[in-house]
């Protein structure tokens, strides 16, 4: 019966060959074709054929483009057990100094002007003091982002991290379009950072250095809470670079957020200062909260420049 099966699917994935042939738009199945006897593993996943119709086949038939040394799928997919990441932002500490930014970039590889980090001019009503506001990936427990991903390359983990199979997008940036955040970005293929990707991919001297790399060419980005540091217990690039510890990372099950140099308490801290998080009526339920910009270390500063006005 099992045979059977195999068999069954067989003929049906070839079947939507010859109609019109499976296409990934960058995602290459071409080896379940050449396989004699593709392992069913019954995991059944949503791929885009290139008439534009969505379907469902066996995960085994689905052959990635490429290879990542550096984070398997098997890794990445996998949530660390026992641990709920979150992340905190004490706006009254943000300067705009850019700091969390270029470590980020530096962190994945990544070069100007992309940024998973963007540090916006605030101001809530003309007789109030303006503010640095710092927006990420806000890693939604109720995403919109991955119900509209047709291959299942954006997907929530179990540890609250939502994140990107680098291998499996097809760049259709529908993701992008559902973001109330505007937290995406698109690797369009810049020359200059195709050869600086190729020239970095197995560089690992900086120290705070991500294993999960900078997307592929046709491929969505974003923040990814520095996935692999976090797994280990290690604060993300951005945390560790910013020179005031406005960014604080934890663990929400630990109820413990650090930026650093201070370790504390996540709920004292988010009840004491009336954490909020953004577009909170929209549902979301980001986890990324704010702390409102009160008794500031220093007074706010214009920015002497524009910043990223290529992207």
């Amino acid at each position: 019966m099992e045979k059977e099966n195999n068999n069954s699917s067989r003929r049906n994935f070839l079947k939507l060959g010859a109609l019109g042939g499976i296409a990934l738009a960058g995602t290459a199945i071409a080896n379940a074709v050449i396989d004699e006897s593709p392992k069913i593993t019954g995991k059944k996943v949503k791929v885009l054929t290139a008439d534009g119709k969505l379907v469902e086949i066996d995960s085994s038939l689905v052959d990635h483009h490429a290879s990542n040394d550096d984070f398997s799928n098997a890794e990445l997919r996998q949530g660390v057990e026992g641990k709920k990441f979150i992340r905190v932002i004490d706006l009254g500490k943000c300067a705009n100094e850019r700091k969390c930014i270029t470590g980020c970039q530096k962190a994945h590889n990544v070069l100007a002007p992309v940024e998973y980090i963007k540090v916006k001019k605030m101001q809530n009503s003309p007789l109030e003091s303006p503010y640095w506001f710092p927006t990420m990936c806000y890693h939604c427990d109720n995403p919109p982002c991955t119900k509209v991903c047709p291959v299942d390359a954006t997907f929530k983990r179990s540890d609250g991290i939502v994140a990107m199979d680098y291998e499996r997008c097809i760049g259709c940036k529908f993701c992008i379009a559902a973001c109330p955040y505007s937290a995406r970005t698109f690797n369009f293929g810049r020359p200059e950072q195709v050869k600086f990707t190729e020239e970095h991919k197995n560089d690992t001297s900086d120290p705070n250095h991500c294993r999960t790399p900078y997307a592929q060419e046709g491929t969505v980005a974003k923040c990814d809470f520095c996935t692999d540091r976090s797994a280990q217990g290690l604060l993300p690039a951005c945390v560790i670079e910013c020179p005031n510890g406005a960014i604080y990372h934890g663990d929400e099950l630990e109820d413990v957020v650090s930026n650093g140099e201070d370790t504390v308490r996540l709920k004292k801290l988010l009840q004491d200062r009336a954490g909020y998080r953004q577009f909170e009526e929209l549902g979301t339920k980001p986890r990324v909260y704010y702390l409102p910009p009160v008794k500031r270390d220093f007074p706010f500063e214009d920015a002497t420049q524009a910043q990223n006005t290529k992207e």
